[in-house]
């Protein structure tokens, strides 16, 4: 992972931890619900921070901060603590409650109320049944958390209170123990579990058998069942799928070979079809691992952040989402671009960039596609993930 760096864009480490650590008291602001009103002539929009808590250069708990809507400008508010290792972050679908993987050995998922008078409040968390937990969704029904362990290979699934938000105990894991591990891979390696825009069907991506799982949830009962699955070539390391509107076709990210492949998707079936790789259009000789790929939501553009060649990769989508047609890469202005993010609006866009401890927000282009930096990347320590809301 490295240690994020000691100063960014002239903000120093302790500096950015003081300003949240003084911010803490307006935190309930980043949640949009009863405390104190944001300062300025625009309200801003709430923007949480996932870290690393047990590395060298990492933080201290769920970073609080806000954007304005108008500039995309970054200003800390304050830090949560009290949850180690939050690597990812997602949100309820009606923004009362967050989740957190705790991405430790003895992995967990953990519930945040957002709209309490005096900011976030811990509500509880539950053990995975798995190691390194590092992606979790929520299931559009809103009854379901849906998480994925990295380093044992399994998938799982917790209830969600109705009323309150909080976690039940686990009603399913999901080992991937079949195929056998890809080449240079010791086991299993999932590292995400999503929802297709059907509703109907959860896919997990594995990266260490390179291969895709669909399943379907059983809405009462919490269990996974395995409807279909899909292959990679062998070494691809598939990280990240995200899909085209359309819903008829998805985007894979390979880590491990630096490619991406446009797959066909059968949303009766469940059935995921890769297609052939392609380039990531990453610098020749430049050891580069793709992390995560957006798509706008008209359908017309991708997006894919490149660690290690420092890079957004602009795609234009054409044929209805059946190819993605390589434009250019642009500088992230940070190290390590783990993760990205639209804004609700799809105005901006932020890179969480972890060696660096920064954020960098771009301005998107709704009809070319363009991307734009918006000033200095925000310090964030050893930052890995950025949900605007």
């Amino acid at each position: 992972m490295g240690e994020a760096a000691e100063a960014h864009g002239g903000i120093g480490r302790r500096r950015f931890v003081g300003a949240l650590a003084a911010g803490a008291a307006g935190a309930a602001a980043a949640a949009g619900g009863g405390g104190p009103a944001w300062a300025g002539p625009r309200r801003p929009r709430p923007l949480f921070l996932g870290t690393y808590t047990s590395k060298p250069g990492g933080g201290t708990g769920i970073g609080l901060a806000g954007y304005d809507p108008a500039t995309g400008a970054l200003t800390a508010t304050g830090v949560l603590p009290g949850v180690p290792d939050p690597s990812y972050l997602t949100v309820a679908r009606d923004g009362r409650t967050l989740y957190a993987v705790d991405e430790q050995q003895d992995g967990a998922v953990t519930a945040v109320a957002l709209r309490r008078a005096g900011g976030p409040v811990v509500l509880g968390s539950r053990p995975t049944g798995g190691a390194g937990p590092c992606h979790l969704s929520v299931h559009p029904g809103g009854r379901w958390l849906l998480s994925a362990n990295y380093l044992s290979g399994s998938v799982a699934v917790h209830p969600i209170d109705r009323r309150t938000g909080a976690l039940g105990p686990r009603t399913d894991l999901v080992v991937h123990d079949s195929p056998p591990p890809g080449p240079g891979q010791t086991g299993p390696h999932a590292h995400q579990i999503a929802t297709a825009p059907d509703g109907r069907h959860v896919l997990a991506v594995d990266l260490g058998n390179d291969s895709v799982y669909t399943y379907r949830l059983d809405p009462r009962a919490g269990t996974l069942a395995q409807v279909s699955y899909a292959g990679l070539r062998p070494g691809a390391g598939p990280r990240h799928l995200t899909f085209h509107p359309s819903g008829r076709h998805a985007y894979l990210a390979n880590e491990v070979d630096n490619t991406v492949v446009v797959c066909g998707y059968d949303p009766r079936e469940g059935r995921l079809v890769p297609g052939a790789p392609q380039s990531t259009g990453t610098a020749p000789g430049v050891v580069s691992y793709p992390a995560q790929l957006l798509v706008t939501g008209d359908g017309r553009f991708a997006f894919l952040a490149n660690r290690g060649d420092n890079t957004l990769t602009r795609y234009a989508v054409a044929e209805g989402g059946a190819r993605l047609r390589l434009l250019d890469t642009v500088p992230v202005g940070g190290d390590f671009p783990r993760q990205i993010a639209f804004s609700p609006d799809r105005r901006w866009l932020f890179a969480a960039n972890q060696k660096s401890g920064s954020v960098t927000v771009f301005a998107v282009d709704a009809r070319t596609g363009a991307l734009a930096r918006m000033g200095e990347p925000f310090a964030a320590p050893m930052a890995v993930c950025a949900l605007p809301l």
